[in-house]
């Protein structure tokens, strides 16, 4: 055989998927190279998702930390998109998971992304900042380019509905009290706090920190990357999608669409025709 041996299929079988997140065999299950039984009743739900993301489990801290941003984004009623049609799909009688299904699926750019993209943001200019450009200056230059080169607001920025998202400035606050208590440096608070004072000077107004911006503070403290503060988003929002669509699925209600029903979609098309061809035919 040439000096290669033959491998078994089991061998092969387990080449199929490689992870570096679980080990397991009849009796054994091991997390990150945690026992199971280890880790139950001993870790937070929070701790837990850290573990599985980043590979160690994190101090108590950093846990607290993370479930604090976890638990402010759980819900923002029915007029969130993906609550909304939570609800919807339930009243059309499907089940939990796809009513839970539906509305996470709709968790993008726009409704979803703005976190994800704030940190992006807020880590351009902590890049700028380890390279030894002062802060004002690295906010001023990347919301230079972002004018100059990105369409639509300044993520982490503003609300539709608040004058003030009233859980930003407490998440900033709590955010100033772990860094006082060296569990984070504070270094994206200050950015973000840096961001919403240029962009108030450029548009003579100020326009708040919104949850996403003051949740991917958090994240962007305890280092984890962008694309997993969607993903956070995600896991956060989906308590909300589920407590709607478990009360939605227990209400007599069927089939409630978006509007009430006496309240009709504004119709912008052309006016009532004729088909072709009809026009001379009498009723």
């Amino acid at each position: 055989m040439s000096g290669v041996e033959k491998k078994t299929g089991r061998e092969r079988g387990e080449e199929w998927w490689r992870t570096g997140i679980i080990e397991m065999s009849p009796g054994m299950i091991r997390l990150r190279g945690y026992e199971i039984q280890d880790l139950i009743g001993r870790v937070s739900f929070p701790a837990m998702i850290w573990l599985m993301l980043r590979g160690e489990l994190p101090s108590e801290d950093q846990a607290a930390l993370l479930g604090i941003a976890l638990g402010a984004a759980v819900d923002h009623g029915p007029q969130a998109p993906s609550i909304a049609i939570a609800r919807m799909a339930a009243t059309c009688g499907v089940g939990i998971n796809s009513a839970m299904a539906s509305a996470i699926n709709v968790l993008g750019d726009v409704h979803g992304g703005a976190g994800e993209q704030a940190l992006s943001l807020y880590g351009n200019i902590a890049v700028a900042l380890e390279g030894g450009i002062a802060l004002d200056e690295a906010v001023s230059t990347r919301l230079d380019r972002f004018f100059a080169e990105e369409e639509g607001y300044v993520p982490g920025l503003g609300h539709r509905f608040h004058p003030v998202d009233p859980r930003a400035p407490r998440l900033l606050e709590l955010v100033r009290d772990f860094a006082a208590h060296g569990v984070v440096n504070g270094r994206y608070a200050d950015i973000a706090e840096a961001v919403e004072a240029d962009v108030a000077r450029r548009k003579g107004k100020k326009i708040p920190l919104n949850i996403d911006g003051a949740t991917a503070v958090i994240y962007g403290e305890l280092g984890f990357p962008p694309p997993l503060t969607r993903g956070l988003f995600v896991l956060s929002r989906s308590v909300g999608i589920l407590a709607h669509a478990w009360e939605q699925s227990q209400q007599a209600e069927r089939n409630k669409g978006p509007l009430p029903r006496e309240w009709l979609w504004a119709y912008s098309g052309p006016p009532a025709r004729p088909v072709p061809g009809d026009e001379g035919i009498e009723n």
